[in-house]
């Protein structure tokens, strides 16, 4: 009999902390996006994707980088969909990621359930953990809200089944999408539909993937049915074109044959079946298959190499090794795809136990490998089946909620009562509540400019989060001051952050100059000191973010920001000047003591660096694809032994580094090699 139920999930968790509060005004750095020139192999469409539809930055969204890496026992809220074959967890509060797939005749778990929660640099808003299935929209990189709640609600198919329907109002794109996901009687997979709707009368750069962790082993076999894939090592030249299962004399589907990190898109040939699977050496193990719309395949793995198995224990414990099978709208991650105005978008999505002949499976005939897991598929769930059952849950995709079970943000509320006051059209069904339940904080000001015409000024020592970058919005702010009085710190600070998103630098500067001369803060101190760096004023960029810190010293985010500037401006000295008006707890954070480290080393303080590196050193948000811990190890070899020996840091030094002081294992988290190979 199909359920659905809330339950407590406990597991040992890290803290997700505070959202940073300045606006993430810099360019969003993601190394999965590389634009491709003319590549032999790569189709024209395909480049055309990689170069389109790319943004500046993650505004309206703020940073999530207040995390730490101390870990106590923690309920997390999950919803529960249970049949006679599985039974599917989903945390709630995170995304809505789906946590755990057990399958109970067996009582194996299909996916990588991570042991611990740990958040790690890895997403565009910073914050990320491993594990489980997630879903990502929207732009290139993890979801805006895989640390962040959706909205829950319960429903009914006309048979009865009750669905789990996840859904939220995606802030970039401005475009809602639902997740409804269910478990019929006797079903042996779970199914997600899932539905994307472009409301505007233009078209829409758009993205989608599901992200299946799964456990790694030396037995482990991807499957998919290819005969080429495109692609991308870490360290590597960028995106190539590939034959499997044999890539360079080595079979990249057992993926710990491979040394460095790596992504693998498959390339599914039009109108062949589309699945992927990870088998064990008994041929079992999790299969993901869905309808056509959902064209993309592809395999990520950390690699055999320290920095790969240094970052698995990093975002798990020792011992937890997982791969990720993938599934997308492009053939590629790097692309979007051009959506339509008016567009709606949908497809359906399995997960089950696929269990078939492990000798076929593990057969070196690629051919004979992944025949048999499709005539397994077709046993467990045919592809005719599959079809008609996405034509059957049109019947309750735009059904109302019955239930909510958990608010998400605001700013879909916001955007409905916005939309209804201007007069325009719904942006969508009555499929998606967004009830005024939601509303909070951070929709405080707006709601007070959408129905009073005015934006309140806050007390200024609160952190601002509520940025807000939709044309609509900056019409009614402007419309708000250019009444004279209505234009407080507040207003002024927004409008300079909306001016800046639409590339307009001298109109945001003479902003944030109105909010700082109408009441001193950090928050617009900041951004002018920003906007001084990138337009090289190096002078005024010191003197703003010292001015910042000083009026906000206790702020890590800016303590951390204000010391990577002034060392890319080269002044070491005002940065290990600074530390010394640090509150300890800002001192002592990992990313601090780095800035310290690489300031000590410019300015030849050989000894702070050594003590630096003979503490237990952690950065709390290390980026994927980071080297600094081991550049800052290298560099300091280099300079020690070229002041030690008067000798010149030359390719015969670096080399003998090499050689002689490797990378410390708890500060190695390079994802490639120095020479990359497979």
């Amino acid at each position: 009999m199909s359920e659905l139920r809330l339950e407590d999930w406990m597991m040992p968790a890290a803290d997700l902390g505070p959202e940073n509060p300045f606006p993430p005004l810099q360019t969003t750095r993601d190394i999965h996006t590389q634009t491709q020139q003319e590549i032999p192999g790569i189709p024209a469409e395909m480049l055309r994707n990689m170069a389109y539809g790319h943004v500046p930055n993650i505004l309206p969204y703020t940073i999530q980088d207040g995390y730490t890496r101390e870990r106590k026992p923690r309920a997390f809220r999950t919803a529960v969909l249970e049949n006679e074959y599985l039974r599917a967890t989903f945390l709630l509060e995170f995304g809505g990621r789906l946590w755990s797939l057990l399958h109970k005749p067996s009582g194996r778990e299909l996916l990588d359930t991570n042991p611990v929660f740990q958040p790690a640099n890895l997403a565009l808003r910073n914050a990320w953990f491993s594990g489980g299935v997630e879903w990502n929209i929207g732009i290139i990189g993890h979801s805006p809200f895989t640390c962040s709640p959706l909205f829950a609600a319960q429903l009914h198919t006309p048979d009865g089944t009750p669905v789990l329907r996840l859904y939220e109002w995606e802030r970039i794109r401005q475009v809602p999408f639902q997740i409804d996901a269910y478990l019929p009687d006797v079903s042996p997979v779970l199914f997600v539909r899932v539905q994307i709707l472009n409301p505007h009368n233009h078209e829409v750069p758009m993205y989608w993937w599901s992200n299946i962790a799964v456990p790694e082993t030396s037995h482990t076999r991807v499957l998919v049915p290819a005969d080429k894939a495109y692609s991308f090592g870490y360290g590597g030249p960028g995106l190539d074109v590939a034959s499997i299962p044999v890539v360079d004399g080595i079979d990249i589907t057992y993926t710990t044959n491979i040394s460095r990190s790596a992504d693998f898109f498959f390339h599914i040939p039009d109108g062949q079946r589309h699945w992927i699977t990870a088998l064990d050496e008994n041929g079992r193990g999790l299969i993901q298959t869905s309808t056509a719309q959902l064209q993309g395949r592809k395999l990520f793995l950390w690699g055999m190499g320290a920095g790969g198995r240094r970052w698995q224990t990093f975002l798990s414990q020792p011992g937890q090794a997982y791969i990720e099978i993938q599934a997308g709208l492009a053939r590629t991650q790097k692309e979007h795809l051009p959506m339509p105005a008016g567009a709606e978008w949908m497809w359906l999505e399995a997960y089950g136990m696929m269990e078939t002949d492990p000798a076929a499976v593990h057969n070196q005939d690629w051919s004979l490998a992944r025949q048999v897991v499709a005539d397994r598929l077709e046993q467990l769930i045919p592809r005719e089946a599959l079809d008609a059952e996405f034509a059957r849950s049109a019947a309750f995709a735009d059904r109302p909620p019955e239930t909510i079970l958990q608010h998400g943000s605001g700013w879909g509320t916001l955007e409905r009562l916005r939309r209804e006051i201007a007069g325009e059209p719904p942006f969508c069904s009555t499929a998606l509540d967004f009830d005024t339940a939601s509303l909070g904080e951070a929709q405080t000001p707006w709601l007070a400019l959408l129905n009073d015409g005015v934006l309140p000024a806050l007390d200024p020592h609160i952190e601002p989060r509520a940025f807000i970058v939709q044309k609509e919005w900056r019409t009614l702010l402007e419309r708000a001051i250019s009444v004279e009085e209505n234009g407080n710190w507040l207003a002024w600070l927004y409008l300079g952050v909306m001016r800046y998103q639409d590339g307009e630098r001298d109109g945001a500067r003479q902003a944030w100059e109105r909010s700082q001369a109408q009441t001193a803060t950090p928050w617009a101190a900041r951004n002018l000191a920003l906007l001084a760096w990138e337009e090289q004023r190096f002078d005024d960029a010191t003197v703003l973010y010292t001015a910042a810190l000083r009026l906000r010293p206790d702020l890590p985010q800016l303590a951390i920001e204000c010391g990577r500037m002034l060392l890319e401006m080269e002044r070491p000295r005002e940065w290990l000047n600074l530390l010394a008006e640090l509150p300890e707890g800002s001192r002592t954070l990992g990313r601090v003591r780095l800035l310290e480290g690489q300031a000590a080393l410019a300015v030849g303080d050989f000894a702070r660096v050594a003590s630096l590196f003979s503490e237990s050193l952690t950065i709390e948000d290390l980026r994927e694809g980071e080297r600094s811990l081991s550049h800052l190890w290298f560099a300091y070899h280099e300079q020690r032994l070229s002041v030690a020996e008067n000798v010149p840091i030359d390719e015969g030094l670096r080399a003998r580094v090499r050689r002689e002081f490797p990378v410390p294992e708890a500060i190695d988290f390079r994802m490639s090699s120095d020479t990359p190979t497979v």
